[in-house]
């Protein structure tokens, strides 16, 4: 590797692609802040929800969270994602083709989400629609869909304090950690983080999954033969297309990283894709196989921030693909249909991803 770090000057920001040096980023909140957004003295002046937020307030508030977002409340969705999934294939089974993205992952991971959220069905094409906007390159954009979601959760949140559902809204209302709860501020980005996170990650990861599958049809075959590989086929998929590329960090004090001075206050942009890549960690890196062991790759970030929503996105991508290629064993990419990635600083994943079913 020539530049192990290196000072993208259109980014203004360090670029960190080495593996190790990636994952001394994420382990090290006291001189890589999360809290992009600092005044003079380096303090956060805005508050970023949980994924721009340091210990020990982020600890306290992942705590609270976690109360409402248990693994047993992911775990009891998988009836109800097998039936979705089941639906959304019936749909295009007649015409022998589909788009993985717009027929499957985004229909099946909007419902799921809204549904745990108590988010009506009505509504949520408006939050694909403000998805779409959160994750754009235009920073315009991006305000707008962050300030549309914040304003329906404003609603919803008032609606449950004075009526209480089964709903995950209604549970972070009363989940509580050594006497305090979640503020009205930090509830409306946890809302927002929790909505936007839980279809946009999967969203991209089922298509990538499928796209890295269409790529590599031993993969596939032997994924076809052998279903019981199919986690660690998606744990290969993670580390081969991440689907979020960095999550960038402030330095608080002047640091040295691969042989490069960082100031205080340099941006920093841990570089998860190049990290999977890395061949010290990952021999024969360039190769996709789906029975690669150890994968400690990081797909889904890594230490205090490690997505929270991990178990739900391993979830609706297993059922899905495991229902696709069971129904669909000879599914395969258009080759006339162009892939294009998505025009976001945020996610890796593509914007339509055609196959045939027969």
């Amino acid at each position: 590797m020539t530049h192990p770090v290196y000072f993208d000057t259109s980014r203004a920001s360090w670029l960190i692609f080495r593996y190790d040096d990636v994952q001394r980023v994420l382990l090290d909140p006291l001189t890589f802040s999360s809290q992009r957004d600092l005044d003079s003295e380096g303090k956060g002046t805005a508050l970023d929800g949980l994924v721009g937020m340091d210990p020990p307030r982020h600890r306290l508030m992942r705590n609270l969270i976690s109360q409402a977002f248990t693994p047993r409340v992911v775990a009891n969705l998988e009836p109800q994602i097998t039936t979705i999934v089941g639906r959304l294939l019936d749909q295009v089974d007649a015409q022998g083709t589909m788009d993985i993205i717009e027929d499957l992952a985004f229909p099946l991971t909007i419902m799921v989400i809204a549904d745990l959220l108590g988010i009506p069905s009505a509504d949520q094409d408006n939050f694909r629609h403000w998805g779409t906007l959160t994750t754009s390159p235009d920073a315009d954009l991006r305000y707008k869909g962050l300030s549309s979601t914040s304003n329906y959760f404003r609603h919803l949140i008032e609606q449950r304090r004075q009526a209480p559902t089964d709903d995950l809204v209604s549970a972070l209302l009363t989940a509580e950690v050594d006497g305090e709860q979640l503020s009205q501020e930090e509830l409306l980005s946890t809302c927002s983080l929790l909505l936007l996170a839980g279809f946009e990650t999967t969203v991209n990861l089922i298509g990538n999954a499928v796209v890295c599958l269409d790529e590599h049809p031993d993969a596939l075959e032997q994924l076809i033969a052998e279903p019981d590989l199919l986690p660690s086929a998606i744990e290969e998929v993670l580390r081969y297309r991440a689907p979020v590329p960095t999550i960038g960090r402030v330095a608080m004090s002047d640091t040295v990283v691969g042989g490069q001075q960082i100031k205080a206050g340099d941006l920093v942009l841990p570089l998860f894709g190049a990290a999977n890549f890395d061949e010290a960690q990952f021999p024969n890196a360039t190769i996709f196989d789906i029975r690669r062991t150890p994968n400690r790759h990081l797909g889904l970030g890594h230490g205090i921030h490690f997505c929270l929503g991990a178990p739900l996105a391993r979830l609706e991508t297993r059922v899905a693909l495991g229902a696709l290629l069971k129904r669909f064993p000879k599914v395969k990419g258009v080759r006339s249909a162009a892939l294009q990635l998505r025009p976001s600083p945020l996610v890796y994943g593509f914007q339509h991803v055609s196959v045939t079913l027969r």
